[in-house]
């Protein structure tokens, strides 16, 4: 049996039962109609360029749909009917008007490999966006988001992550879990600093941090395996040498103390690694600990905070002959003097 429909003079066929696309792009459609829930097996169902701005509950029906467009048209919030389409495997939201994401709805969909959330007026995503354990390409750009929540480092498969022309001011630390992602847009917000540790992200190959608040990129940052860094438009530090007075070094007994501990703690088989989880007051003061960029020392609180400058094309191989700073960590004033790599005070304002 054959279902006919008329739309714009365009003839939109599909064999009940049999059917497993539906094109009606373009078609000034206000609404879903209500036939296409008459087509169980539905996989691909486009409604993009229209002015939809609510979704029918008929299609909870279409229970075997895997690509769902919906973009460029006039949807206010997530639908939650969507919830009810837990096949779905890609999904496009982009250019709406979309300001709430429904928990209940997103929470639902672990099986989203790909969500499109472009063009919107996002300010938040809820920390159940930590359930789509699949998803590989996240893309938010031209929101007004605010803040990534740290459930985003459950996206294990992530890839892809586009945030750019955001109002994020800062980056979630559990963001570096994410260890297969790719490329990384986060251009063109309010980002004053990366979180450090960001060598976690081994396959990150394209980074895009243009046009934000950054004046020093985090340590050992020179490491990543970067093919392609955008980072135009920041307050970066710029090589400008002072001439910096020599400090004493009077470490407390509680900073030695901790040192030797943390050295020890190297050593597999010394009587204080054995002992240690049976303090557990001690591992927690431990665990805020930090190594010497220069010799690889442990410190607790105290160290010389300073900068050293990185050659794109020298040191990372990357096309670009710009010299960005990186924060380094010193444990003394020996190894800011230390032969090697320049070290440099960072003037404070």
């Amino acid at each position: 049996m054959a279902y006919g429909v008329a739309l714009r003079g365009t003839a939109v066929r599909a064999l009940c039962g049999k059917g497993n696309s539906l094109n009606l792009n373009s078609n000034g459609l206000k609404s879903v109609p209500e036939f296409v829930s008459r087509f169980p097996n539905l996989s691909v169902l486009l409604l993009c360029h229209n002015s939809i701005s609510a979704l029918p509950t008929h299609l909870q029906s279409l229970c075997h749909l895997t690509e769902l467009n919906l973009g460029n048209n006039a949807l206010r919030e997530f639908p939650v009917v969507l919830s009810h389409l837990g096949s779905l495997r890609k999904l496009y939201l982009y250019r709406n008007k979309i300001d709430v994401v429904s928990p209940d709805a997103i929470g639902h969909l672990g099986n989203l490999v790909v969500l499109n959330l472009n063009h919107n007026n996002i300010q938040r995503l809820p920390p159940e966006i930590g359930r789509l354990r699949k998803l590989q390409q996240l893309s938010m750009l031209d929101n007004k988001l605010e803040e990534l929540p740290g459930e985003v480092g459950c996206l294990k498969k992530l890839s892809e992550l586009n945030l750019t022309f955001n109002n994020l001011s800062r980056l979630p630390r559990q963001l570096y879990f994410c260890r297969n992602l790719i490329k990384l847009y986060v251009a063109r917000n309010r980002l004053t600093n990366l979180p450090e540790g960001i060598t976690a992200l081994v396959k990150l190959r394209v980074l895009d941090v243009a046009g934000n608040m950054l004046s020093i990129f985090p340590m050992e940052f020179h490491l990543l395996h970067l093919k392609e860094l955008y980072c135009e438009e920041n307050w970066l530090i710029k090589l400008k040498p002072v001439p910096i007075l020599p400090h004493p070094e009077n470490l407390s007994l509680k900073e030695l103390a901790a040192r030797f501990v943390l050295l020890e703690v190297r050593k597999q088989f010394s009587l204080i690694n054995l002992s240690l989880p049976h303090y557990p007051e001690l591992n927690d003061l431990l665990s805020g600990s930090n190594c010497c960029t220069e010799c690889n020392g442990p410190f607790l609180n105290t160290w010389v905070e300073c900068v050293h400058f990185v050659n794109l094309k020298k040191d990372m191989n990357l096309r670009s002959c710009l010299t960005i700073p990186v924060r380094s960590l010193l444990c003394s004033y020996k190894c800011f003097r230390a032969q090697g790599p320049c070290y440099y005070a960072v003037e404070r304002k």
